[in-house]
């Protein structure tokens, strides 16, 4: 018998190495810091599950997560169905697709901090171009003064921000798509919505779950917009679970609850990202077996 060759092992090792460096190491150290009480660099006492216990009672950390929820989900309801409507009305081939997705893309291309900060200008009234046209037309716009104002202009910032992302998987799930598809439907005398009912959307399913779970938990971590915009304010406004934990973790310097609520945090993505997951699996397998029946 043929010994197996277990070289490629040694492949591998590197990239384990990678991870357990950048990942298992300081995941296991805010799992040691949230059982203890960090007293002082000297000084920690063993507490168990209290700070977890603590944080589940926090009514702060519950306003937090339903604000998350109600950013992540609007951020889905928005983003998904703009960036299908980007991807069709984009040119399908030649150089002005080619200029299109240039241009599409810029907006990605962008750090994060840079983009708080285009909208910190773009939303004031004095200077900024969609402040001072919103005052125009007579509506009492003001981010920094008003709550309902201020989480609109960070799901805009967020929507203009990540749309394209939506837009370029959709596009390539489009051209993925087998021009034999297309020239069946013109036999048939298919419409352009049942073109995307029965051969565009369920051709792109695979490329609009992976963009779904991608903006989920992009928007479900976001911090460095929102706090270069508006700082969590006004009041609680735009506070998400991210500027919550950091707050907890640098402004009060409670290691402890902080650790905890990081494992918390992660362990609510993890979740919902499966549940969402499984989920879109099952609408996806619901529909096969209809099609397969009709």
């Amino acid at each position: 018998m043929k010994p197996i060759n277990q070289k490629a092992w040694f492949l591998v090792l590197p990239v384990f190495l990678c991870v357990a460096f950048s990942a298992i190491l300081p995941l296991m150290t805010v799992v040691n810091y949230s059982v203890q009480d960090i007293i002082s660099p000297e000084r920690r006492v063993f507490v168990g599950t209290e700070w977890f216990a603590a944080m589940m009672r926090d009514e702060e950390l519950h306003a937090a997560l339903w604000r998350q929820l109600g950013f992540s989900l609007a951020v889905l309801a928005v983003e998904i169905p703009l960036g299908i409507a980007l991807a069709l009305s984009m040119p399908a081939q030649g150089w002005k697709s080619s200029a299109v997705l240039v241009m599409v893309a810029l907006s990605l291309l962008i750090p994060w901090n840079v983009v708080g900060t285009i909208w910190q200008i773009y939303g004031r009234a004095d200077i900024g171009l969609m402040g001072a046209a919103l005052q125009w037309l007579g509506i009492d716009y003001n981010y920094t003064g008003n709550a309902t104002d201020a989480w609109l202009t960070v799901l805009l910032m967020d929507v203009w921000h990540w749309t394209p992302l939506v837009a370029l998987l959709a596009f390539a799930g489009l051209r993925s798509i087998p021009d034999a598809y297309y020239q069946a439907a013109r036999i048939d005398g298919a419409s352009k919505f049942a073109v995307f009912r029965y051969i565009q959307l369920p051709k792109m399913r695979g490329v609009l779950m992976i963009a779904v779970l991608l903006r989920f938990m992009d928007s479900f971590m976001i911090y460095t917009e929102p706090f270069v915009l508006t700082g969590g304010g006004p009041g609680n406004a735009t506070t998400f679970l991210s500027q919550y934990l950091t707050t907890k973790a640098v402004g009060q310097f409670d290691l402890g609850p902080a650790a905890a609520f990081s494992l918390i945090y992660f362990l609510i993505i993890l979740l919902l990202c499966f549940i969402l997951y499984n989920w879109m699996q099952a609408l996806g397998q619901a529909e096969k077996t209809e099609a397969a029946h009709g």
